[in-house]
């Protein structure tokens, strides 16, 4: 998912840190990338959401502007970053497949571009770490990617990049423990505009972004496949009516006129039978 024009007008850098983000958002890598395409002039490496999903927006040897002072340092190195889904409070922990995505990425860092198996000594030291570690890292101060995560990156994320680079084996990750969705974090899924692209052969698609029906929210979408649920049940209900009057009328002799009012009232029949079942059952 590259971005541009960034990915070929920023500046290079040699890479010498790994520092790892909480977005404050439970988004796809899909979703982050339309994030850092249309809607700010940040943007980080990487993105992974909670199913595990891992999008790559610049190359890692581009400078990429989630870090601060990090970014691109007077000597030409800098710090790879990237971005993980959280709940809308950057409280909740890493997910497994999350983890395990941190830790592949940290292991490739480590093997294709050198960056060594240990936590930044300070803010310009080659090495691993997170967003808050060090005030050069971020120009207003922060406390991404949160209590929860920075201590799994303590005890579970770089222990595991260090035994995987090493052919260790790795640390046991702790029991999960579920993280129920906050009603900010359901509000933000069921209401936040541009969250979900609208079907082109909608009514009201609008290829253009800034324009109402580009983008539909997740409670429009659910009451779309709905719809199209009911109406494909009403389409193979009058089907299978038409078929069976056609066939009642085999060997009858009936007139054109006769087969086509027969066939019409069992459609009828059917499509009434239908959203009476449908009705019902919601009601």
């Amino acid at each position: 998912m590259e971005l541009q024009p960034e990915s070929d007008k920023q500046e290079a850098i040699r890479p010498t840190q790994f520092i790892v983000h909480s977005i404050v958002a439970p988004w796809t890598a899909r979703r982050t990338y339309e994030y850092w395409r249309d809607s700010t002039n940040l943007e980080s490496h990487f993105g992974v959401d909670y199913e595990g999903t891992v999008g790559q927006y610049i190359g890692t040897e581009t400078r990429a502007d989630a870090n601060a002072g990090a970014n691109r340092r007077s000597d030409g190195t800098g710090a790879v970053s990237a971005e993980t889904a959280s709940n809308t409070k950057a409280t909740d922990p890493w997910n497994a497949k999350q983890i395990e995505d941190l830790i592949a990425i940290g292991v490739w860092l480590h093997q294709r571009h050198g960056i060594p198996l240990r936590i930044c000594r300070s803010h310009s030291d080659p090495g691993f770490g997170y967003h808050s570690m060090f005030p050069q890292w971020s120009t207003s101060g922060t406390a991404c990617p949160g209590k929860a995560r920075i201590a799994q990156f303590k005890t579970v994320v770089f222990p595991g990049i260090v035994a995987r680079a090493t052919n260790k084996p790795s640390p046991t990750p702790p029991k999960e423990t579920p993280m129920p969705l906050t009603d900010a974090d359901l509000k933000l899924l069921a209401t936040k505009d541009g969250f979900f692209p609208a079907p082109r052969d909608a009514a009201d698609y609008s290829p253009d972004k800034k324009k109402a029906g580009h983008y539909w929210s997740l409670g429009t979408h659910l009451q779309a496949q709905s719809e199209g649920v009911r109406a494909t049940r009403r389409e193979l209900a009058a089907l299978s009516a038409a078929v069976t009057a056609l066939a009642g009328q085999v060997g009858k002799g009936a007139d054109t006129a006769t087969v086509v009012a027969a066939v019409q009232k069992a459609i009828a029949d059917a499509v009434i039978k239908v959203d009476v079942d449908i009705n019902s059952k919601e009601s």
